[in-house]
């Protein structure tokens, strides 16, 4: 049941009989504000035209016609024009009913659209590191929400395999590597060529600081020093598929895709297709020349393809190099157009960071300008940075934080944070690892996917390792906490299935089972403003209303059987809310702990 449209039924009938002439567009139900005791209010001032009564007035005369024709309303309370609905715990159990026996809680029906969500975007020339991270939670918790809203969603990675970056590792790997692999080294392969990538950068940098010393401007050195003129030079050697540079780029993006892979499987998130930048450039390039045909492009002296786009607020876009290499812009024209065409998209999200806020700008306006009207259904997911303490990260210079090493140190620290606390007594050495690797993961995901993904965030991994507080352990424990309850009830041959009430309700379980009604409004919203902060946020709320509750009532001690039985009815469905919204986020929670 939608209670808050259940709600303005109620009164928009209560209404009618008192005044006549309302339309359901004047009725406006929200919930009463935590500071007031109610569960639903009523504003009034849109009723006054009508009713030609005070605030006061007209809000006690619907409270009293509400009571009166509704068994489900307990009482309401007048504040100034604001009219508060007390819903009786009849109401709360029905509810809690409804709940209990929908096997698929949360899960909106299917709504037939077809949408894909691109995430994690790699380059091949380095390995993932702490904003991959947050790419890759963020996309992959999108992907599930939206999922829960009914939708058929295509979950895709656009591996950037090609361009100048990739060409850089592979010029500093022939001149520096000495035929290094990832067996004779030892490295996982997506790191052993990220070494190179900063190697390339260091080296880049000694010739630049060379030639400006011999009188030459920066800038003139930069485009001058011979390690880049390498680079530039084998990019074009790709382009023309050159057989010793292209086996050479086979063998070292097979190297950093099995580094992926296990990073991926780490983290835990998956794709359903992957695209690559190598298989997508040529029908952006076909775009351009369709662009140039129409008039909509234009051609630069230097043989280069722009679009201005000054006269909509913006500049003069580069599409295609002098030297006709490709840039991003012209393979992302290439790969929206085969998405749509390929999979009848109805909406195609990109997961991409805040810088790149212009860039999806000018996608969408070249795309429509060219005469694809699904150019609207594009959406760019734009997310803060993450940063350190000590501050932002270059990958060129070495000073990112790897995804592997942080992985595995949130676990570290998870499994010696268990062990103090006694958390893993009585687990076997496999029990105990698995638990520190769920804690571990839990904790770093939840820590990034509870912070709207818009804002930049500070990521501290010892605050994120919590077992109190806003933190992935505090929900981890507090689902192992009611599975430990329900395993002693069983135990105890305790049988409560279909114990959906008692004959009476204390005002602590009718705000659990209220909360527990929320949940399926959070999935929706979440999923409207693709959000997984508002499923962490409403998971935590969740957890600490039920720990409160847990330190004040006693559910196995209590005396009554039939409240006994109700309240561990209670405690399994918080359990199964707190799994299904993990799992939003990505999340696995624990049995025992």
């Amino acid at each position: 049941m939608n209670i808050e449209q259940h709600i303005a039924n109620v009164v928009f009938h209560a209404v009618d009989s008192l005044y006549g002439g309302v339309h359901m567009s004047q009725i406006q139900i929200q919930k009463t504000r935590k500071e007031f005791d109610g569960d639903y209010t009523l504003v009034t001032f849109p009723l006054l035209r009508i009713s030609r009564k005070s605030p006061e007035a007209t809000a006690q005369e619907i409270g009293e016609r509400i009571v009166a024709d509704n068994a489900d309303i307990e009482g309401f309370n007048v504040i100034k024009g604001f009219l508060n609905i007390v819903l009786g715990s009849a109401f709360w159990f029905e509810r809690f009913g409804e709940i209990v026996a929908d096997a698929h809680y949360g899960q909106a029906a299917p709504t037939g659209r077809n949408i894909m969500i691109e995430y994690s975007s790699p380059n091949t020339n380095k390995p993932l590191h702490l904003g991959h991270v947050r790419n890759n939670l963020l996309g992959y918790s999108v992907a599930q929400i939206l999922k829960a809203n009914g939708h058929n969603v295509i979950k895709a990675n656009l591996v950037n395999d090609r361009g100048i970056h990739i060409c850089k590792s592979m010029v500093a790997w022939l001149l520096y590597g000495n035929g290094a692999t990832p067996e004779s080294t030892g490295k996982k392969g997506d790191h052993l060529v990220g070494d190179y990538y900063v190697e390339f950068d260091k080296h880049y940098k000694a010739e630049i600081a060379a030639l400006v010393a011999d009188g030459a401007s920066e800038e003139e050195a930069k485009k001058r020093a011979p390690i880049m003129l390498r680079a530039q030079e084998m990019l074009r050697k790709w382009e023309a598929k050159d057989p010793e540079v292209y086996a050479l780029w086979e063998k070292m993006n097979g190297w950093v895709y099995k580094g992926f892979d296990v990073t991926y499987k780490a983290l835990g998130v998956d794709f359903d297709k992957v695209y690559y930048e190598s298989q997508t450039y040529l029908l952006g390039k076909s775009l351009v020349q369709e662009g140039l045909d129409k008039g909509i492009f234009f051609r630069k002296e230097d043989g280069s393809v722009w679009i201005d786009l000054t006269a909509d607020g913006l500049d003069q876009k580069l599409l295609l190099r002098g030297d006709g290499t490709s840039v991003y812009m012209t393979q992302d024209l290439g790969t929206a157009l085969s998405r749509f065409d390929e999979n009848k998209l109805d909406s195609m999200i990109y997961v991409v960071g805040n810088e790149q806020n212009y860039h999806f700008q000018v996608l969408k306006l070249v795309l429509k300008k060219l005469g694809y009207e699904w150019s609207d259904s594009i959406y760019h997911l734009s997310y803060g940075m993450v940063e350190l303490p000590n501050g932002k990260m270059k990958s060129r210079e070495g000073t990112v934080v790897d995804a592997d090493e942080l992985i595995e140190g949130m676990v570290d620290t998870a499994r010696a944070m268990s062990e103090e606390l006694g958390k893993l007594e009585g687990c076997t050495e496999q029990e105990a690892a698995a638990i520190s690797r769920m804690v571990g993961l839990g904790a770093l995901k939840y820590f990034i996917l509870k912070v709207d993904p818009k804002k930049t965030m500070l990521f501290n991994p010892e605050e994120s390792i919590d077992f109190n507080g806003n933190t992935g352990p505090f929900i981890q424990y507090t689902h192992a906490r009611i599975c430990s309850v329900l395993r002693k009830a069983e135990e105890q041959g305790i049988e409560f299935a279909d114990c959906t009430s008692a004959d009476e309700c204390l005002r602590e379980e009718t705000e659990i089972i209220k909360s527990l009604c929320d949940y399926p409004n959070v999935v929706a919203a979440a999923g409207e403003n693709f959000a997984p902060s508002l499923i962490a946020n409403y998971t935590y709320e969740l957890c600490k209303l039920f720990n409160g509750y847990y330190h004040d009532y006693s559910i196995l001690r209590e005396e009554c059987c039939a409240t006994k039985r109700m309240r561990l009815q209670l405690a399994r469905q918080v359990a199964r809310v707190i799994a299904s919204s993990m799992s939003l986020l990505g999340i696995e929670v624990p049995q025992r702990m």
